[in-house]
């Protein structure tokens, strides 16, 4: 049984985490399939939208893996395979995996069917949007085991969530619940967790019905607002408007709405 599952339609690419016996957790094989995953699918143009998910269960994702890759991080145990091989030979590995690092430079939704924790938590705050299994857990748990978020927790939850909330969740490593994270702003949706793939999926069929290019300058400036000032955002979204002017997208949406039909555009 493979551990990490792919399916591609209509410009979707749907991820799904399949170690549901291991609550989805991140072993070294998966940690591996994961970041091969992520590179070929920024490399494929015909993906516009990536939906990550979680095999059925009331888990989306523990993080990584207590009895497998936490020993090899820490020199607990020798590597005994060809995953273990291969995390201890690129070290950065783990954080490809977890979209630490790397930016697949098209929208990311992260469906979340169950509980978020330490790991899986971090890979949901690399999503552009949440959707979120009602009655899940989210929380950065490694403070309780000696360790911190590595992943970009830190970083990530504090960019997205009130200082005082950010504080509480990373030093008390206490999960909030789904309905919190909604009244925080964290996550998008959360609904009952047998709609949560189909919720990210209609989310991503709408976003990928539009002008590939557009969203992809539309996503671009919005993640590196926070860190600009108001007039280096500006002026951002000023040279990357000139770009996408000259697009033929740009002729082909306006035109079509004045036709009345829908538009189709072509990513150029």
């Amino acid at each position: 049984m493979a551990v990490l599952e792919l399916e591609q339609r209509d410009g979707v690419a749907l991820v799904r985490l399949n170690r549901p016996e291991a609550r989805n957790a991140l072993n070294p094989e998966l940690i591996v399939a994961l970041a091969d995953c992520w590179a070929r699918l920024q490399a494929d143009d015909g993906v516009r939208v990536v939906v990550l998910t979680g095999a059925a269960g009331s888990t989306f994702c523990a993080g990584f893996d207590l009895t497998s890759y936490i020993p090899l991080l820490t020199g607990a145990r020798e590597p005994a395979d060809e995953w273990d091989r291969a995390v201890v030979a690129e070290p950065d590995l783990p954080a490809r995996a977890t979209l630490r690092e790397t930016d697949i430079g098209k929208p990311l939704i992260v469906a979340a069917n169950g509980h978020a924790i330490a790991g899986g938590m971090e890979m949901l705050l690399a999503g552009d949007l949440r959707v979120v299994a009602a009655g899940a857990r989210l929380g950065l748990s490694e403070v309780k085991l000696g360790l911190i978020p590595a992943m970009g927790g830190t970083a990530r939850l504090a960019r997205l969530v009130s200082p005082a909330l950010a504080a509480e969740m990373l030093l008390t490593g206490n999960p909030i619940a789904a309905d919190g994270a909604l009244a925080a702003g964290l996550v998008n949706y959360v609904v009952s967790p047998d709609k949560v793939e189909e919720v990210a999926m209609e989310l991503a069929a709408t976003i990928a019905a539009n002008a590939p290019l557009a969203v992809k300058a539309a996503r671009n400036i919005m993640r590196q607002a926070a860190d600009l000032s108001e007039a280096e955002a500006l002026a951002l979204e000023w040279a990357e408007t000139q770009i996408i002017a000259k697009t033929e997208d740009a002729v082909e949406g306006p035109r079509a709405l004045m036709e009345k039909r829908p538009p189709v555009f072509k990513g150029r």
